[in-house]
């Protein structure tokens, strides 16, 4: 384990290869007494790293986690997705459960929690690919074997602007094994990952893999989202690599929905602007689009269709080369850059694994900026 200096320093990720060009270590920072250089530090290179592991912060309260979120954002102060987790029907809702006197931190996990933070008696439960995908991995295998849920942005994507910002905190991390993930898409392509692991691909990356053509396609385009698109999506399912949906006529109907308001379908730019180096990243939440709008006003309705554009688009930069899964150790402080880059849930507990994060974003000040600001 990385130990804290008395000095700020940036390291590289541990295993970082040539083709994933993103991912920094920081050590000898003190989060609870955060000072203007040293999250100067963090801000830069979370802006030029994308991600950002800050080692043994296995204290760090509730209230020290959201005001460094808050930092990257001061005039936001609203969790990410706000109250939309209440609905039932949503995809997100089980998997979340709120801070009582933060109520901007999450608390997501696997097992029971007898007491935490004001929680009492909770159980918590890992995100599972048989709850969303179309064909899972056979029970037999399941605990060897595993595969993205879902890759996504952290992101309401309906009458909120998507978080600038996601930390998130290991409090209990079960160790000891290992699993094989399994794309399962004709390709052969596997990834060896630790137990429970988070994974994270670069929009950069995935910009950047294009061609010219598609890349003056993705910066001259815009998505436009689904109304309340985590209850939209719930009949859906999922492909096996997690990146986006099949398309199968079991989203929800407008009539099934709760009230749309027409002012909060978010229509969004394909690419956004990093705020430090200008790079474009490619971000684009594959399971919640609905419409693509390209530059002559043209309007790509045709669900099925888009899904194949865009999962074309994404898939490149999710190969296993370009992922990184990130091996989880207690007191590790994960801040990614939510305008940056995909991320997924990924792996499959035992019973009695007991797994416990603490998780932050709040719903930007603006929206994200696009490649002609």
């Amino acid at each position: 384990m990385i130990g804290t200096l008395s000095s700020p320093k940036v390291l590289p990720i541990p295993g970082e290869n040539s083709q994933r060009n993103f991912g920094a270590v920081i050590i000898g920072v003190d989060i609870e007494t955060l000072n203007d250089t040293d999250f100067d530090l963090i801000y830069d290179t979370l802006y030029r790293r994308s991600v950002v592991v800050i080692k043994n912060n296995a204290k760090l309260s509730p209230k020290a986690q959201y005001e460094l979120t808050c930092r990257f954002d001061p005039a936001s102060t609203e969790y990410g997705h706000g109250k939309t987790l209440d609905a039932k029907r949503s995809v997100l809702h089980p998997d979340l459960k709120t801070v009582p006197h933060q109520p901007q931190v999450q608390v997501i996990g696997n097992g029971l929690i007898q007491s935490y933070e004001g929680l009492e008696n909770v159980k918590l439960r890992h995100p599972h690919h048989k709850t969303f995908h179309r064909e899972p991995i056979p029970e037999e295998d399941d605990l060897n074997f595993t595969r993205f849920y879902r890759w996504h942005i952290d992101a309401a994507l309906y009458g909120m602007n998507p978080p600038r910002v996601t930390s998130l905190l290991a409090v209990s991390v079960p160790k000891g094994r290992r699993q094989t993930l399994r794309y399962d898409d004709g390709t052969g392509d596997e990834l060896d990952v630790p137990l429970g692991t988070t994974a994270f691909v670069s929009g950069y990356e995935m910009y950047n893999r294009l061609s010219p053509q598609d890349q003056e396609f993705v910066r001259t385009s815009q998505v436009e989202y689904a109304a309340h698109p985590y209850i939209w999506m719930s009949g859906a399912r999922s492909r096996p690599t997690g990146l986006g949906l099949f398309s199968e006529e079991r989203e929800l109907s407008e009539a099934e929905l709760p009230p749309i308001e027409s002012d909060k379908i978010q229509v969004l730019p394909m690419t956004w602007k990093n705020p430090v180096t200008g790079e474009l990243a490619l971000q684009i939440h594959p399971s919640a689009v609905r419409r693509i709008h390209l530059k002559d006003g043209y309007i790509i309705d045709d669900l099925e269709r888009v899904r194949e554009i865009v999962y074309r688009l994404q898939r490149p930069a999710i190969s296993p080369a370009f992922v990184y899964p990130h091996d989880w150790e207690e007191g590790d402080l994960v801040l990614f850059n939510n305008h940056g880059v995909l991320h997924s849930v990924v792996g499959a507990f035992a019973e009695d694994e007991v797994r416990l994060f603490r998780q932050c974003n709040l719903s930007a000040s603006a929206p994200p900026v696009g490649p002609d600001a």
